[in-house]
């Protein structure tokens, strides 16, 4: 697994949609996990659609309200990254299980359960996520911690049962 931290200024529009976004979503007492942008176009080479998947997270319950307010907050800055483009948005939590796409997630789960498919031993090792950092991750297990390199993390899933 890789650990790509996010650059608040960056040449990528998607990436620069996210640093806009961000901040927006984190005062609102959550944090953006993940934003996925699909463009469209329509037949003709007129404006198309555009596809947008939002995950948010924050200790506790996501609700459906959460969902609803944060798409009305990003929907007007969308709307101007987009102009003319008919946006479909889907705002969801990131699930009990959730497979961590990336190592910069992980400082999102502090104090939650983790699994991850080592490339080391070729076997799942799960604990609570206790740090996190540009290196790796700790993990506490029953009675003792481990430090992970993300470059042994081959696969990482949340862990809503530990």
């Amino acid at each position: 697994m890789q650990y790509t931290p996010r650059e608040i200024e960056s040449r990528d529009p998607d990436e620069a949609l996210y640093g806009t976004l961000e901040p927006l979503i984190r005062g609102m007492g959550m944090s953006l996990i993940e934003l996925v942008i699909n463009r469209r176009k329509k037949r003709g080479g007129n404006s198309g659609s555009v596809q947008v998947r939002v995950v948010i997270y924050r200790d506790g319950i996501i609700s459906i309200e959460d969902c609803s307010r944060v798409h009305r907050a990003i929907l007007p800055r969308l709307e101007l990254a987009f102009p003319d483009q008919d946006i479909q948005m889907e705002v969801s939590s990131p699930g009990i299980d959730r497979l961590i796409k990336d190592g910069s997630e992980f400082v999102h789960y502090i104090g939650r359960g983790v699994r991850c498919f080592r490339s080391d031993i070729s076997d799942w090792t799960a604990g609570v996520l206790s740090a996190v950092d540009g290196e790796g991750i700790r993990l506490r297990l029953e009675e003792t911690e481990i430090n992970l390199p993300y470059a042994l993390i081959a696969k990482a899933r949340l862990a809503g049962d530990l």
